[in-house]
């Protein structure tokens, strides 16, 4: 059976989305399958099974048909750097950070490093779901493209290709990309899914007749808009989430840094009925809020910097209402941040945080990755860290103030009941883990409705 690569014809088509559904439903049909990407940019990962980093999209395909997390899913991760460097994290584990133009001149040191976990994969798995990245065609770019030309002409993989209809131009992006694609790799597109569309879908008909005649594409489906407020890969798709609010009765404000990460935290605030969920980039916009979050940061210094210059820092210190801080959020709001070994800044660098709580968070050349069980708060939590700063404590609670260094605090449902319900008597919570199951399957149902992912498969074996 051919390797599956899933191109875009733009940026943000949908094809982490539709990776992780046809990696769903292959599941379903019996067949072993794993989800790839060879290089990721992103600052939203996780801690895998192995005990790596891993990329949120390849981390969230794995895990909703119940696959333990290993890096070979995704070999090659940047995270943001200083300035215009990019912390590289090669099969899971941080290894420095390179400027744009090293990176490129050292690309093909890292091409072995992606074809070999995608054969260590070919050999346990029957099927390889490997998402692209960006355009497969930036001609100025293409030898140096890990995730879609090396791995569709190494592996000689079947194409789809994704086009996002609600941009505008999907005749010019679908008919674009598959001519500037190298004639070897235009013979082994499977078809087109057209993406994110809204309306009468019968409207469209005459488009795929276009696409299929004209074009000499199939079209694989024609796929209606659904909002799926889950496995967030980056913060451009984060900014895309929708919210049913009819029964919304309490705001959260996230204060919306810029290099926030991990923000999948927040899903099951967003995916909570009684609550609408903010991103706050204002401090005036925080008096609205009954409970405000300072998230994860990729550069805790620089956002923390950035917290005094955007007058942040001085609304945290003199408000009264309850704050909570995750990972780089809970590190700031220390009396002192330290960075001897210049792990994000000039080494020696001191910084006064938030001091809201007392002690000195001092940065670490190694990076902490963990996973587990935790009891925070009185309450049971399956999270995971990610971190440089070392605190005296996990997690602290000082009056209205509460932080933590784990991600996964709101996915417990425990969690929820006792920070919301101290707000409003009337909150009543959810299952997050019931409805993250129904959601999940719901959505891939949605997609086997409308794309003929039984045709696609057979392909596969030509």
């Amino acid at each position: 059976m051919h390797a599956l690569s899933i191109f875009g014809t733009s940026s943000d088509a949908g094809k982490s989305t539709l990776a992780f559904a046809l990696t769903y439903l292959a599941h379903q049909r019996g067949i072993k399958v794993a989800p790839f990407k060879a290089q990721n940019v992103s600052n939203n990962a996780q801690v895998c099974d192995t005990g790596g980093e891993l990329a949120q999209a390849q981390f969230f395909a794995a895990a909703s048909i119940g696959l333990a997390t290993r890096s070979d899913f995704n070999p090659v991760l940047l995270k943001s750097g200083e300035k215009n460097n990019a912390s590289l994290i090669i099969n899971g584990i941080a290894v420095g950070e390179k400027d744009v133009r090293s990176y490129y001149r050292e690309i093909d040191t890292l091409k072995p490093i992606v074809t070999d976990a995608f054969r260590r994969l070919q050999e346990e798995f029957e099927l390889i779901i490997a998402e692209g990245a960006g355009s497969p065609v930036e001609l100025n770019l293409m030898q140096k493209d890990l995730s879609n030309i090396t791995i569709a002409e190494t592996f000689k993989t079947k194409i789809v290709l994704v086009a996002d209809i609600e941009r505008g131009g999907v005749f010019a992006s679908i008919w674009g990309v598959y001519n500037l694609l190298p004639k070897t790799l235009q013979a082994n597109v499977v078809g087109v899914i057209v993406n994110k569309f809204r309306g009468d879908i019968t409207l469209f008909d005459e488009g795929v007749r276009i696409i299929e005649e004209e074009f000499r594409l199939k079209v694989l489906g024609v796929v209606p808009y659904r909002p799926f407020n889950l496995g967030f890969e980056d913060s451009q798709s984060l900014m895309n989430y929708q919210q049913e609010l009819s029964q919304a009765h309490l705001t959260v404000g996230v204060i919306k840094l810029p290099h926030i990460s991990n923000f999948t935290d927040f899903e099951p605030l967003i995916a909570d009925r009684e609550v609408s969920l903010q991103f706050i980039t204002s401090p005036a916009a925080l008096s609205q809020c009954d409970l405000i979050i300072l998230p994860g940061s990729k550069r805790v210094f620089d956002d923390l910097q950035w917290l005094e210059q955007q007058g942040f820092k001085k609304y945290l210190q003199s408000t009264d209402r309850p704050l909570v801080g995750i990972c780089g959020g809970y590190e700031m709001m220390f009396e002192q941040l330290r960075d001897p070994f210049g792990v994000e800044t000039t080494a020696g660098t001191t910084l006064k945080g938030l001091g809201l709580f007392e002690g000195t968070v001092t940065f670490r050349e190694e990076k902490s990755l963990k996973k587990g069980a935790y009891r925070l708060f009185g309450c049971d939590v399956e999270g995971y860290e990610i971190h440089h700063g070392e605190a005296e404590a996990l997690f602290l609670e000082k009056g209205r103030h509460r932080g933590t260094f784990v991600h996964g605090l709101f996915d417990s449902d425990c969690v929820r009941k006792q920070f919301l319900g101290a707000l409003s008597p009337h909150y009543k919570g959810y299952d997050f883990k019931a409805y993250k199951a129904e959601a999940i399957d719901a959505f891939a149902r949605h997609i086997d409705r409308h794309v003929d992912v039984d045709y696609l498969l057979s392909r596969l074996h030509e």
